[in-house]
């Protein structure tokens, strides 16, 4: 698709990991409004551990695309500014959150920021497999949770995951059990939550991630960090307005 000219950016002057007690931030009016849904990996922790999102938007921003990354989420970390413009701080990443917490506060975070054009949801059911949750539970709430997106906006472009490993000292049996049976779900769910207006997509985030991309357990460091913003990239050219 055709590349726009400029950069749209919304950025909050309150900063803070949570802004729950804080004002909303405005309403995004930008086109290719992009959530980025998760946990930890979305959330990242300069400098102990990188978020994918600061790699991306450079991508972005480098490739003269207009976005605006939205979510009730703000990063106080330090990112260096990119082509003259200010780090898009903006995100729904909580680290450590299993997706029952998340499908308990997807919809109200969609009524904060307004629909999203497009959602990146990073890791579905990572956390779920390292507290030994449900399974099946598991793949019930990320269900649900697509379907409280196509709620907000039946014309919304999915992007899920088939999730990175975790580094391989901690890929016990259950938990490797765990990681393979997401991935073949995520194809089915995928598949399944596609719909005439609004496209569930699978993107594989393991083929060639290895130990090297990780700062600690599950975490990424800068290398995994752009590892995962360079697939995503690739699928966004191909969607973006």
């Amino acid at each position: 698709m055709k590349k726009t000219l400029t950069a749209i950016f919304i950025i909050s002057l309150i900063f803070g990991c949570s802004n729950d007690e804080d004002s909303p931030k405005p309403i995004s009016t930008s086109i290719n409004k992009i959530m980025t849904l998760g946990a930890s990996r979305v959330e990242g922790s300069r400098p102990d551990y990188e978020s994918f999102r600061y790699s991306l938007w450079k991508n972005l921003i480098e490739n003269n695309w207009t976005f605006d990354f939205i979510g009730t989420q703000s990063d106080e970390a330090s990112y260096p500014s990119f082509n003259g413009f200010d780090f898009d701080i903006d995100h729904e990443g909580r680290g450590g959150w299993t997706s029952g917490q998340i499908l308990d506060g997807i919809g109200d975070w969609l009524t904060e920021t307004g629909p999203p054009d497009i959602v990146l949801f990073s890791s579905p059911g990572g956390n779920d497999a390292l507290e030994q949750l449900s399974y099946s539970e598991a793949v019930s709430n990320i269900n649900s949770i697509i379907d409280v997106i196509q709620s907000s906006n039946p014309n919304c472009i999915i992007i899920i995951e088939q999730m990175a490993p975790g580094h391989s000292k901690i890929m016990t049996t259950e938990l490797t059990n765990f990681w393979n049976q997401i991935q073949e779900e995520v194809l089915d769910i995928a598949e399944n939550k596609t719909t005439i207006n609004s496209q569930v997509i699978a993107i594989d985030m393991f083929t060639g991630f290895g130990d090297n991309f990780l700062a600690d357990d599950v975490h990424y460091n800068e290398d995994g960090a752009e590892f995962i913003s360079d697939r995503y990239y690739k699928t966004l050219i191909n969607l973006l307005d």
